[in-house]
């Protein structure tokens, strides 16, 4: 299908009027093309994209992505839902798939303090389980769940948000029973169950300075006790007006100077209003819907689409400009109609977070991308 465009666009980018013409979709360079010479451009699966029922999605996933992550899949509440019960067949799907389609493969995530099941933590009886049986859990999920993919996923979110905007340690279960070092046995098994597999440490929020210090020092912990770590991911849970470009920036550099790899994860950008304050990506946070919050759900008016290119050019600039240090970005969604924000952190929005709208057609936003690396 072709993307019909009655009128030209001009849109402010970096600081000039561009005229964008749009294009059919086949005609559109490829996003992976575009940055073969940058970083992996990658993109989140949900079921119906990694089984095939979703064939527009899987189509654009196809022609532009060559980096693919599990959404949802491998947390730990839907592949291993039962102590003695795993569901791998989602995930054997999602494998081969981006074996068929010779990608970069991520998986997410080994150890998260959500979407992970209460028997977790508990014993028989509903009381908290000791810190050697917690132990035993955990290592006995990596060893099978990384295990299972030795070879063919090619990266791990390891750890997932451990810590807060205010640089503490999340207080969650994994901290509370274990102590600590539960991050680094993560690692440590993680390495065992698959030694050729990259390891990372994952989190929302990482331009706040208490956050980045905090991973800095976790990060050279790890490091002087000869643990393998090799990532840093740097969730892109972005908005129109956050994260401060240089304060991005500094993170980015502050995180390469470790000497591990630096990837911006799960890209997005929230075009509509945050409720109070709220920024970031904590999933526990759910407003009910107002109008107010809800201000295009008839669409996005071309005003708003080319606020929403603009931005995604000087956050991009600036990933080029140090894509010496970036290996992978990778968009958390194919297209605004499964995008997370429809429903987070207000149920029942309509987002257009992403690059693609709801017909499957790129936007100015792609086109905005696109020129940063030169096009193709």
């Amino acid at each position: 299908m072709e993307r019909k465009i009655k009128v030209a666009q001009l849109l402010p980018i970096a600081g000039l009027i561009v005229l964008v013409i749009g294009c059919p979709l086949n005609a559109q360079p490829a996003l992976k093309g575009a940055f073969k010479h940058a970083f992996y451009i990658g993109t989140a699966l949900n079921r119906n994209q990694i089984t095939g029922a979703d064939k527009n999605s899987v189509a654009i996933v196809e022609k532009h992505f060559n980096s693919i992550t599990a959404e949802n899949i491998l947390k730990w509440v839907y592949v291993h839902p039962e102590p003695t019960r795993y569901d791998f067949a989602p995930a054997d799907s999602f494998v081969a798939f981006g074996e068929k389609n010779k990608m970069f493969i991520v998986g997410h995530t080994l150890v998260w303090h959500n979407q992970t099941p209460r028997w977790v933590f508990a014993d028989d009886a509903g009381k908290p389980v000791d810190r050697e049986t917690l132990l035993q859990r955990m290592k006995e999920h990596i060893l099978t769940v990384a295990g299972r993919y030795k070879g063919r996923i090619h990266g791990w979110d390891v750890v997932n948000e451990a810590v807060e905007d205010d640089g503490q340690l999340r207080q969650s279960k994994w901290l509370q029973i274990i102590g600590e070092d539960y991050l680094q046995k993560a690692f440590e098994w993680a390495h065992e169950a698959d030694p050729k597999a990259e390891l990372y440490y994952n989190d929302y929020n990482m331009w706040h300075t208490g956050k980045r210090q905090t991973v800095i020092r976790l990060v050279r912990e790890l490091q002087s006790k000869g643990v393998r770590i090799d990532g840093i991911g740097m969730q892109g849970h972005w908005g129109m007006d956050y994260p401060p470009l240089d304060e991005l920036e500094t993170s980015l550099l502050a995180y390469a100077e470790l000497g591990v790899k630096v990837m911006i994860t799960e890209l997005d950008i929230n075009i509509l209003p945050n409720p109070g304050s709220h920024q970031g990506a904590d999933i526990t946070q759910n407003y009910a819907l107002q109008q107010e919050l809800n201000p295009y759900a008839a669409g996005l008016p071309d005003s708003m689409q080319a606020k929403l290119a603009s931005r995604y050019a000087e956050l991009f600039k600036i990933l080029y400009k140090h894509r010496d240090k970036i290996t992978r970005v990778t968009f958390w969604g194919v297209h605004d109609g499964v995008s997370w924000h429809n429903n987070w952190p207000v149920r029942g929005r309509t987002a257009y977070s992403l690059l693609f709208d709801r017909k499957y057609q790129p936007k100015p936003a792609f086109d905005a991308v696109i020129r940063i690396a030169g096009g193709e």
